[in-house]
């Protein structure tokens, strides 16, 4: 990018669609009219190219690369988001079983995972933080899943509550573990032969709006019932190479970047892990001084290291916070209109330079009052 693109970019706190590596932008610009070697935009690719299959290949293996993912497991492509995931996953692994699935409700993304899975069959709620506002996590020990459960959901991490699972809770041996992880999925490593199923919308840490990775036991794939309609069907996609219908070719594309920044200019996901650590604490390390001006919605030991949340003492505090925040080229802070107050999402692509200018912001605008 040239110098002047470069000054119009705002530090960008968008939950999501989020801010994207810039070394990824730009070779995506590079490559926008004319892919190397293919004659055209990849834009204007059949999805059957041999170019872009290999392009599908490739983020697929470098996905395996970074998660460790071992040939137990399919890696899917898919559209439609978490929400279509919300209605798939209790239709291919409950719907005519006669079992019950448990559902962990800490926030409004697993709150609406429920909503639709009580459509498919019996579902019981282990555990509900409704009761303290969605600020806390269930404690190690504290969950009782039955040997016979359909699976276990959780949300590894809630977005708009800013709370996040610092490891996988306990799931009995032969349960499937289902896991949300869209908004920190590539953000650290994972032990992915915990789950059953992990999948993540890319539009946080991954890529661009379009494209959903759902890694998928193998074992699980025969279960979704035949008289599902043909999208729904996990082993549809897993059997025809995500290539059942359309992909979402350029979202693929974008995404199979972004795992190469992560492994070549990042350092693995490892390395990630730190950075990330090291952002969330800036901003947490100013809401802890300044405890009497921002309160924290996450209890301590459960805080995101992705979506940072907070309230100031009033509506117009705020309004002069977020005004403020502007003129420093800080944007996107607003907190998620369902809850209010303030969100800073510091997702993999958000430099620290971004998260030291804000904490900077946060600091000076408490001082003042």
């Amino acid at each position: 990018m040239t110098t002047q693109d470069l000054a119009q970019r705002i530090f960008n706190f968008s939950a999501g669609p989020a801010a994207l590596p810039v070394s990824v932008l730009e070779q995506v610009r590079d490559e926008m009219l004319c892919l190397p070697g293919a004659g055209s935009s990849l834009l204007e690719m059949s999805h059957r190219d041999k170019q872009f299959v290999d392009i599908l290949h490739a983020a697929e293996a470098d996905l395996r690369q970074l998660l460790s993912i071992s040939d137990d497991y399919a890696v899917l492509f898919l559209q439609g988001g978490s929400r279509f995931q919300f209605s798939m996953i209790p239709a291919n692994l409950l719907r005519g079983t006669q079992k019950t699935a448990h559902y962990l409700v800490t926030g409004s993304w697993s709150k609406s995972a429920i909503a639709e899975a009580v459509k498919e069959g019996a579902i019981e709620k282990v555990w509900d933080g409704a009761e303290k506002n969605y600020s806390t996590l269930p404690s190690a020990g504290e969950l009782r899943i039955p040997d016979d459960s359909a699976y276990l959901y959780y949300c590894s991490n809630e977005t708009i509550q800013g709370v996040q699972f610092q490891s996988e809770p306990a799931c009995p041996a032969g349960v499937p573990l289902v896991c949300d992880a869209s908004s920190d999925f590539l953000s650290r490593p994972l032990e992915v032969d915990r789950y059953g199923i992990l999948y993540a919308c890319a539009q946080k840490n991954a890529g661009p709006a379009g494209v959903t990775v759902v890694i998928i036991r193998r074992d699980l794939l025969p279960l979704g019932s035949a008289d599902l309609p043909g999208y729904m069907l996990y082993r549809n996609h897993a059997e025809n190479d995500s290539e059942w219908n359309t992909p979402p070719t350029f979202a693929i594309y974008v995404l199979g970047l972004v795992a190469k920044w992560l492994q070549r200019e990042v350092g693995g996901l490892d390395a990630m892990a730190q950075q990330n650590r090291e952002k969330a604490d800036l901003l947490y390390s100013v809401i802890d001084e300044y405890s009497d001006f921002y309160q924290g919605h996450a209890a301590r030991d459960v805080r995101s290291r992705m979506n940072v949340t907070f309230r100031l003492p009033d509506d117009e505090s705020q309004g002069r916070f977020l005004a403020g925040a502007a003129e420093q080229q800080l944007g996107n802070l607003k907190g998620h209109r369902s809850v209010g107050g303030i969100r800073a999402s510091i997702y993999n692509a958000m430099p620290r330079e971004g998260v030291q200018t804000l904490a900077d912001f946060m600091r000076s605008f408490a001082s003042q009052g």
